[in-house]
């Protein structure tokens, strides 16, 4: 089969920051698959958007806590790849799925550790290791992590150890997957106004104010602020970027 453009996969690019990196990289002429887990309608809504932008888009269902569910995603993706972009594999695959949890240390059951164990590091695992088979040799995995894995902030415990431990994978992965040419990078977002973990950054002015107090550049980061990164490193001036973490957090907490 004949690939005519680069394709991207996105988990999570239905709203937010997954949005704004599914329309960026669709921006830089690549073709995207994203997933989302409830929320068809916006995920449908993005995809009308890209095809504005003239590149083909498809949304598919996928809970990427559940690895049980992988297999079957994965049928239907080779289906997609095949049925709407006339190939069987891709170039991308951008691991931004997740959700926020805000307990502390001593209060974090084990039932919301799971849930954040299973969404942001064991599915982004197991995802990853099935996808190896459709990804092609010079491809790209982009992890993403979080500003939480540098620094500390009460009540992201969980959080954050997840996502340090996606950014130590990310440079296992990049030492074993470099005889295929496929690098792996992570993008480390700091605090954006988004829906994520109900909206707190963007509509709590007193958590707003004082974000953009520890930070250098005297904000609070937006969406914009966070896509074009990763649709850099999809791009072939990236070529050589490997096994880093690439905070874009305006410089918090330096």
């Amino acid at each position: 089969m004949t690939q005519t453009k680069k394709i991207a996969l996105i988990t999570g690019g239905s709203r937010g920051l997954g949005k704004n990196m599914a329309l960026s990289i669709a921006k830089k002429g690549f073709d995207v698959i994203l997933t989302y887990n409830s929320q068809k309608d916006e995920a449908l809504a993005v995809v009308a958007q890209i095809e504005q932008l003239g590149q083909k888009a498809v949304a598919l269902q996928l809970n990427t806590g559940d690895v049980k569910s992988f297999d079957a995603f994965f049928g239907q993706l080779t289906t997609t790849l095949k049925d709407t972009f006339n190939t069987d594999h891709f170039d991308f695959l951008v691991n931004n799925a997740g959700i926020g949890l805000h307990s502390s240390f001593a209060e974090t059951s084990e039932e919301d550790f799971d849930l954040v164990f299973n969404i942001h590091f064991k599915g982004v695992y197991f995802l990853t290791q099935k996808a190896l088979a459709l990804i092609n040799d010079g491809g790209r995995i982009i992890n993403i992590s979080s500003g939480l894995a540098r620094f500390s902030i009460p009540g992201s415990s969980a959080y954050g150890a997840m996502k340090s431990a996606v950014e130590t994978l990310t440079r296992y992965q990049a030492k074993e997957l470099g005889s295929r040419r496929i690098t792996a990078n992570v993008v480390a977002p700091g605090a954006i106004e988004t829906d994520f973990s109900g909206g707190m950054v963007r509509d709590n002015e007193q958590i707003n104010k004082q974000i953009a107090s520890l930070t250098a550049l005297g904000r609070v980061g937006l969406p914009d602020d966070i896509g074009g990164v990763v649709a850099f490193l999809c791009t072939e001036e990236a070529r050589w970027v490997n096994a880093q973490r690439i905070e874009v957090s305006g410089g918090m907490n330096l």
